[in-house]
């Protein structure tokens, strides 16, 4: 070691000695489980390295976060974040850690639609169809949802408020169990990221009734959006980054940003997140963390027009 390197530049330097975690705070087969197994191996071959997936579904993305924020800040943890991790800033008051101050971003990985689908047996086929049901059967019509302060719920909640209806949360562990709930006609309705159901709309296990971004997307023009269906201004995608412990050395998270920068660009992996809807970005650290602050304050004005609250 030379003379005058502490021992965390010592450490940052022969980074990476050992397998690296990524935490999911979603269950396997959801929207963003999907995307890291895709952008893993990518990660892997950039820093020579295994880099292994470690799915902590639960307590609305909060349980993975405070598995990550309590790990060594020596990059051998990383952290998948997403929409919801901004939006439990405002949803719960009792956090045990701060997004902003307890983390350093790494990169925006990438964004995704979301899409509202229904089980094929149900009875709606359209936007309208739905809030005709629903107003007519007020309280009689579940919808799954992910976690509290998950996409899923929040594009959930949103509409119900701008469309005056009553669809009763059913909550499951994960995106991946919420989904499954809604393919084999346990739940008939669910706001799920587009990634996560395309495959089961192209077979036919799902309808698909609207996308939830402001405008329509490329990959479905046949999809009206839920804002051109009657509700101007509803607009409610997801997106995901990474992120580690906050005295993560900045050399190490050059490196691992590098990685998945490279693992983005790369033309297999690349196609295959386009063909599942996903919009690739690859930020910069600093554009990331202050594009973390700005969807906490996003959410903490729907929030507080909303009223909701998880405790």
């Amino acid at each position: 070691v030379l003379i005058g390197m502490s021992a965390q530049d010592a450490l940052a330097q022969n980074y990476p000695a050992r397998p690296i975690r990524v935490i999911n705070a979603t269950s396997s087969g959801g929207g963003i489980d999907v995307f890291a197994r895709l952008l893993i191996p990518g990660m892997a071959q950039a820093l020579g390295q295994n880099v292994f997936v470690e799915n902590r579904p639960g307590g609305g993305t909060n349980i993975a976060a405070e598995v990550a924020v309590n790990a060594p800040a020596d990059g051998y943890t990383v952290l998948i974040v997403n929409q919801a991790h901004a939006v439990n800033v405002s949803l719960y008051r009792n956090l045990k850690y701060d997004l902003v101050r307890d983390f350093a971003a790494v990169t925006q990985l990438a964004s995704s639609p979301q899409i509202v689908v229904v089980h094929p047996s149900f009875p709606v086929k359209s936007i309208g169809d739905l809030v005709k049901l629903a107003k007519a059967k007020p309280g009689a019509i579940n919808y799954a949802s992910a976690g509290m302060g998950t996409q899923t719920f929040l594009a959930a909640e949103l509409f119900k408020i701008m469309a005056g209806v009553n669809l009763v949360e059913v909550r499951y562990r994960g995106g991946g169990n919420a989904l499954t709930a809604v393919f084999t006609g346990e739940v008939p309705v669910y706001f799920v990221p587009l990634a996560a159901a395309l495959p089961l709309i192209r077979e036919g296990k799902l309808r698909a009734l609207a996308v939830t971004t402001a405008k329509r997307l490329s990959a479905l023009p046949g999809y009206p959006t839920v804002a051109e269906s009657g509700y101007p201004g509803y607009d409610c995608g997801s997106w995901l980054g990474l992120a580690v412990p906050a005295k993560t050395p900045k050399d190490t998270i050059a490196k691992i940003h590098g990685a998945a920068v490279a693992a983005l660009n790369r033309p297999d992996i690349n196609k295959r997140m386009r063909d599942l809807s996903y919009i690739t970005i690859g930020s910069q650290p600093e554009e990331f963390a202050d594009y973390i602050k700005s969807e906490i304050e996003r959410w903490r004005k729907i929030i507080r027009q909303t009223g909701i609250t998880a405790d």
